[in-house]
């Protein structure tokens, strides 16, 4: 549900990504356990996670 919500968001905003499905990648799922959060969606953007959807947080560093 979530998920679905990010990448609206990010293309709306003209914003390119790359989506990963930890239950097809191994290298994805490991990337998600480094940076020790174990739900989806995670978006990183400079360094940064955002776990879900927090749109305040997207924005944010979106517009830094």
């Amino acid at each position: 549900m979530f998920c679905g919500k990010v990448k609206e968001f990010l293309s709306r905003k003209g914003v390119p990504y790359t989506e990963r499905d930890i239950s097809k990648d191994p290298t994805a799922l490991q990337e998600l356990e480094r940076y020790k959060v174990m739900s989806t969606p995670v978006t990183v953007i400079d360094g940064e996670v955002v776990v879900g959807f927090d749109r305040a947080k997207l924005e944010r560093l979106l517009s830094a």
